[in-house]
């Protein structure tokens, strides 16, 4: 039997020191290990909101990822939210 991957949209929005730290290039890097798709952004309150699509494992490791982030990154929260799924070509930085 062939069971398909189910796959979801998730919203990360990443707090702390996290602009200026290398976070999105980090998890640009990261996305694409897991083969998950999506975007990363800076955003004006000084959070990173990430938009990642893949299946639960992927995801999950993704979320744990986020936790720690890049070297340089002080994270002090990780707000995850189940969103529309979204059908991304890869994983992307949005300026």
């Amino acid at each position: 039997m062939n069971f398909k991957k189910l796959i979801k949209t998730i919203s990360i929005v990443v707090s702390g020191k996290v602009q200026g730290v290398f976070y999105r290039q980090s998890t640009v890097q990261k996305a694409k290990e897991l083969s998950i798709s999506g975007n990363v952004s800076n955003q004006k309150d000084g959070t990173v909101l990430i938009i990642a699509t893949g299946d639960d494992p992927q995801l999950n490791q993704l979320i744990e990822w986020c936790k720690k982030g890049s070297p340089r990154a002080m994270v002090a929260g990780v707000n995850v939210t189940e969103v529309e799924t979204i059908l991304f070509e890869k994983f992307s930085i949005v300026h």
